[in-house]
């Protein structure tokens, strides 16, 4: 049986995609630059805020300069505006319960900023206790660099053959990859599983309780 899973946040715990694109829509505008429908945004994300500008921006103004710029007021508003609209999908409060209540012990790894991981934890799941909950840190590579994976095992002192790391991207899978742990991609969230099928997915699931299957 598995001891800890370990899930992605944006795409796989929660639906986040209104907020993170409103935001950089925000960001954007303030900054004379042309924003971007909501729908487009799935393809911006996973690989932390910083990247998200990047893609967000006009090709020719890709500078350092300008995607800090631009990723301040980013930060500026999201801060105060992350869960707007963000909520869990459907299935997943069961589906940490029911793994609570087997005596799995869950963490997250996101490359959302550390600070707006762990409060959008605390607020959308204030009865779960996560054994760990890590976000992008300076000094830390993001996702698919296995670094933070490797930091949730030294605090939870897991092994890597008891390890399930869930995601919905491509950058998860080969995180898990690159960690030696066991993968489950998620259809639900913001790429599409031929992505999850190219990375190498473990496991494949279409509703968060069938994770359970995997546990044993």
């Amino acid at each position: 049986m598995k001891k800890l899973v370990i899930f992605d946040l944006d795409g796989t715990l929660i639906n986040s995609i209104e907020d993170l694109g409103v935001a950089t829509n925000y960001a954007l505008q303030k900054n004379g630059y042309p924003t971007h429908p909501i729908t487009a945004y799935p393809s911006f994300v996973g690989n932390g805020v910083r990247k998200l500008i990047e893609r967000a921006l006009p090709a020719d103004v890709r500078t350092e300069q300008t995607i800090e710029k631009v990723r301040l007021d980013f930060k500026e508003y999201y801060d105060k505006h992350n869960i707007d609209h963000t909520v869990p999908y459907k299935g997943i409060p069961e589906l940490l319960k029911a793994l609570s209540d087997k005596g799995i012990s869950l963490a997250v790894a996101s490359n959302k900023y550390d600070a707006a991981t762990k409060y959008i934890i605390s607020r959308i799941f204030p009865d779960v206790h996560f054994a760990a909950v890590e976000g992008q840190k300076e000094g830390i590579p993001v996702k698919p660099d296995p670094s933070i994976v490797f930091g949730i095992l030294a605090t939870t002192e897991v092994m890597k053959k008891d390890v399930l790391y869930v995601g919905d991207s491509g950058v998860d899978m080969e995180t898990a990859r690159r960690a030696c742990v066991d993968s489950v991609g998620v259809d639900w969230g913001f790429r599409p599983v031929s992505e999850l099928q190219a990375g190498l997915a473990g496991h494949i699931v279409s509703n968060p309780l069938d994770i359970l299957d995997l546990i044993d």
